[in-house]
């Protein structure tokens, strides 16, 4: 999920005094373009349509565990057992695809929610995982961003042998080798400490899955990155905190979901669920079951 961390960089850093007016939201491609005129025929159902047919149709991510990903040739993990229960309080069946991340996140929506692929017709009515934030949504005119499900926040995981007396800080790795996947927030702060001194001793991998195991194996001495994907990667003695990290201007985030913006009706079902479910509880639970700790937003 490289590009997709990518995107958060972009878009969740962002002032947030501008944030709070879209007209003065400058940045991303288009900025002067008009939404896009597309056919309310072509894309999106209405809340009575999907309960008249009896399904509603998700987008998740791709090779994005724990969340969602294929294991024994189905798609399983966190966001697919949540996409399962909002199905399920709309009286539906619960179907899936799954998309590779985009150059960006503005991409990801404008091809599975608000207008759908080049080549294709696959849209989905609701899409997962989707980063709650002001700039986005001033961006999407065509979409509601809705359903705030979880907060992520970066953490860094390491194995109790080598740190005994708790886990490192990033001040450790000017002598201690650390893993981060490739151009994220992880690696861009990391990076940027005293101009580069951690540098010598970080090891990029293609994704957190890959620098997980290299910490299991003794390869590397700690891995730093949001704590969903790094407790995904915990056995063994392996151990992960979230330690303060000062400097650093985005360290955790919201999560919600995405839906066309002419059915209302929908978002506002699909985010009645998700309400109920953290709650009550049971979102809570749906973490728990794929040994994730669970931090509410805060609405």
């Amino acid at each position: 999920m490289m590009i997709r961390l990518l995107a958060l960089v972009f878009f969740l850093c962002a002032s947030q005094a501008n944030a709070q007016n879209c007209a003065n939201i400058k940045s991303g491609l288009g900025v002067n373009q008009k939404p896009q005129n597309t056919s309310r025929d072509l894309v999106g159902n209405s809340l009575d349509e999907i309960q008249e047919r009896g399904w509603i149709m998700f987008a998740v991510y791709d090779d994005f565990a724990p969340y969602s990903y294929v294991q024994d040739g189905k798609l399983v993990g966190a966001d697919i057992d949540l996409g399962k229960l909002i199905a399920k309080d709309l009286g539906v069946e619960a179907r899936f695809y799954a998309v590779q991340a985009g150059e960006n996140v503005d991409t990801d929506l404008r091809n599975n929610v608000s207008k759908g692929p080049l080549i294709g017709d696959q849209v989905a009515n609701v899409m997962l995982h989707i980063p709650y934030n002001r700039e986005l949504a001033c961006r999407n005119e065509q979409i509601v961003m809705t359903g705030q499900y979880f907060n992520e926040r970066l953490g860094i995981a390491y194995s109790k042998k080598t740190y005994p007396d708790g886990g490192p800080t990033p001040p450790y790795f000017r002598y201690d080798t650390v893993g981060v996947e490739n151009d994220t927030i992880s690696d861009f702060y990391l990076a940027g400490i005293r101009g580069g001194q951690l540098v010598p001793n970080m090891r990029r991998y293609p994704n957190y899955a890959d620098a997980m195991k290299a910490l299991s194996a003794g390869e590397i001495k700690a891995v730093m990155g949001p704590l969903g994907q790094l407790e995904s990667g915990l056995q063994g003695d392996l151990a992960v905190h979230t330690p303060p990290l000062p400097g650093l201007a985005l360290g955790q985030w919201t999560l919600g979901v995405a839906v066309r913006h002419n059915w209302r009706p929908l978002s506002y079902a699909v985010d009645d669920a998700i309400r109920a479910a953290v709650s009550d509880g049971k979102l809570k639970a749906i973490f728990a079951r794929h040994g994730l700790s669970y931090t509410p937003p805060k609405w």
